[in-house]
């Protein structure tokens, strides 16, 4: 059989805001860009991002004196010392440009308005009159200055749409409905993908001289999840998959403090940015007794440890969902939770039935971000492939280290688009796509046969729902916010079991066609065996760093850990290999980070409690 070959010069793997911005970016250049995406662009899950993203703007009171280099030391300080400081110094001093660039693009970024206000913790500011209709900012975590800027709480959404508008105009063509199921390259340079047609099940094979990795996280390998359905780390299974392109750091797994009981949406963490309070039980603002300076704006891995630290003294408020704590906006006012929260509003009303002008919020820290993915050098280049790039948050490029700073993920989709985008224009005018017609045709046949046995039966008669509930329990019981080894131990057995018996599943569904049991054992291999790189990630780093919180080896260990973990899979494994890298100090030495428990130990190494 002869499946449909399209070639294109560049071929983007994703259409949200990281994907959009490298295509439009290639297609600027003058070159052909084809955008295959699981649903339609404005649908992706950058749209769901409420807060904001950091610029070193300056022009709000509270923000005044920031600079590039401020945001910088507030970067690495966030990482844990994890992230690459040349990737943070390019990414903080590109973020300014890229922010102007997005209004110039129509985002209708809110803006200073000149006058004193007086703050939630009752102090006084006054926003100068020369700055008045600049961009304005707001409070985030980890940060010395207000420098999140935002359109009210829907950044992400009208980032999204100004970017997608630009691809439009530009005439860049999008495949909705389709996904990459595999990479095809030749040992040395990635060729494009195979990609398969959710609506009709058919096959396709995308040629390009450039293929770019930007299909967002893996928060649905996890049971609570504050990601799109979406979200389950195809782009980076099919990059494992080669046996050749590592995964950079997936034990960094990053909980967002503030996730809705029981539906698990985000509240932004913009609502404790403008004044919002975390109350237990008794009605009592704990995090000031954790962290009296930060308070609430401690770094995202803080105030989740503080909060599940906090229930598990007993102060959590009982709940058919388990314990959970209360997100205190009411205080704010109906004004300004009407204007700059009113997303959070309509989320609480309609998902929870309650106002949070009147109403406390029901959280508990739930998955989020992952800081992990395919391995990328500071031009976006994955490691092993030649002409395989990789961007936004399916990408490990390393700006986030071991814990991300909000705000910088929105900002870093836009500006690792510019960046990796101009670097994959100059790749590909000076590459040639030679490949072997059969080599070719052979890793498409190879996934039809994949689809025929499981249509057939042949395979076996696990269940593949059965197994991806275990697989999710699994990860929120043992490679949580808190791990320790024999949890850890319990977490590799469990999935390796689970990895074999998804090699016999059988489907209880017929056909071929849109098919969603189908598409869900497909993709289930690939996501139990990023849910091993995780864990034994996790396992072998006998340290704590950022979100990896180890209660058995509970201090950072500079002196044997400040490297980044390199995952490969080769095939027919039942564990990933695992090597390392440095990670690059460049300006910043290692210290503490200001908030939280003391960190620093690069005096010597570490033993357990």
């Amino acid at each position: 059989m002869n499946y449909t070959t399209i070639i294109t010069d560049v071929l983007v793997v994703g259409a949200g805001l990281a994907g959009e911005r490298a295509a439009i970016e290639a297609a600027s250049h003058g070159l052909d860009v084809i955008i295959l995406s699981l649903v339609p662009p404005r649908r992706s899950h950058s749209t769901a991002a409420q807060g904001g993203c950091q610029a070193a703007l300056g022009n709000c009171a509270m923000g005044e004196g920031d600079s590039t280099d401020i945001h910088f030391n507030d970067t690495v300080k966030g990482s844990d010392w994890g992230c690459d400081q040349d990737v943070a110094r390019l990414f903080v001093e590109t973020a300014p440009k890229a922010v102007r660039q997005m209004a110039l693009w129509g985002v209708p970024w809110s803006r200073v308005v000149a006058g004193k206000k007086v703050l939630p913790d009752g102090r006084e500011i006054e926003d100068k009159k020369e700055k008045e209709g600049l961009i304005t900012a707001r409070d985030f975590g980890g940060t010395a200055k207000w420098r999140t800027c935002y359109t009210a709480d829907g950044t992400g959404h009208t980032l999204q749409y100004a970017v997608d508008s630009v691809v439009i105009r530009l005439g860049i063509t999008v495949h909705d409905r389709t996904e990459a199921i595999s990479i095809i390259h030749d040992g040395e340079t990635c060729l494009g993908v195979v990609a398969r047609c959710l609506r009709t099940g058919e096959l396709r094979i995308y040629l390009a001289k450039s293929t770019v990795i930007a299909t967002g996280g893996y928060g649905r390998l996890y049971g609570a999840s504050t990601n799109a359905i979406i979200n389950e780390g195809t782009g980076m299974s099919i990059a494992l998959d080669t046996g050749i392109v590592p995964l950079g750091n997936m034990e960094a797994v990053q909980f967002h403090p503030t996730g809705m009981v029981p539906v698990w949406i985000l509240i932004t963490e913009g609502a404790r940015g403008d004044g919002g309070y975390l109350l237990d039980k008794n009605l009592h603002r704990f995090m000031p007794d954790y962290e009296p300076v930060k308070k609430e704006l401690a770094s995202r891995d803080v105030v989740s440890r503080r909060m599940i630290q906090h229930i598990r003294k007993g102060l959590g408020v009982d709940s058919p969902y388990g314990p959970h704590l209360w997100l205190d906006i009411r205080h704010l006012g109906a004004k300004h939770i009407n204007t700059n929260l009113r997303e959070i509003k309509n989320i609480c009303m309609n998902f929870n039935g309650i106002d949070p002008v009147k109403d406390l919020i029901p959280v508990r820290p739930t998955q989020h971000y992952s800081m992990g993915g395919v391995r990328t050098n500071i031009d976006g280049a994955a490691y092993g492939l030649k002409g395989l790039f990789s961007v936004g948050e399916a990408a490990c490029w390393d700006l986030h280290g071991f814990n991300r700073l909000g705000g910088n993920s929105l900002a870093e989709t836009i500006v690792s688009g510019w960046i990796v985008g101009r670097k994959v224009a100059d790749y590909t005018r000076g590459a040639e796509l030679n490949y072997s017609y059969s080599l070719v045709q052979g890793f498409a046949r190879k996934q039809q046969e994949r689809i025929d046995k499981l249509i057939s039966g042949l395979t076996g008669r696990e269940n593949v729902y059965e197994i991806r509930r275990e697989m999710e329990q699994t990860l929120m019981d043992y490679v949580a916010i808190f791990r320790n080894g024999p949890d850890l131990q319990k977490a590799v057995d469990k999935f390796q079991e689970l990895h074999r018996r998804s090699q016999k599943i059988g489907l209880r569904s017929g056909g071929k066609w849109a098919n969603p049991e189908l598409t869900a054992a497909l993709r289930l291999p690939g996501m139990l065996r990023l849910a091993l790189c995780i864990s034994y990630g996790a396992l072998t780093r006998t340290e704590s760093r950022g979100s990896h919180a180890r209660e058995d080896y509970p201090k950072r260990d500079d002196v044997n850990w400040l490297k980044r973990t390199l995952a490969y899979w080769k095939e027919g494994a039942d564990l990933p290999e695992l090597r390392y890298e440095p990670v690059k100090i460049t300006e910043l030495p290692p210290g503490d980070r200001g908030y939280g428990e003391s960190s620093a130990s690069a005096a010597g190494g570490n033993k357990a409690n």
